[in-house]
């Protein structure tokens, strides 16, 4: 995996943080959470789409 993929020391702690999270929600909890978390990747998908047609001029 090259360098620019690796996780940093303060992204891997972060990630233990929310395992921790996520292993004390519900089922319930957690299914919720994670139709959330799709759903603001997918807004933030769109808005690195239009900073992009944006910068290149693809308007």
């Amino acid at each position: 995996m090259s360098n620019s993929m690796e996780l940093s020391l303060e992204q891997q702690f972060n990630l233990r943080s929310f395992q921790s999270q996520v292993a004390q929600m519900t089922r319930e909890q957690a299914t919720d959470f994670l139709v959330k978390l799709y759903e603001e990747m997918l807004v933030r998908e769109n808005m690195y789409k239009d900073v992009l047609k944006h910068q290149w001029g693809l308007e």
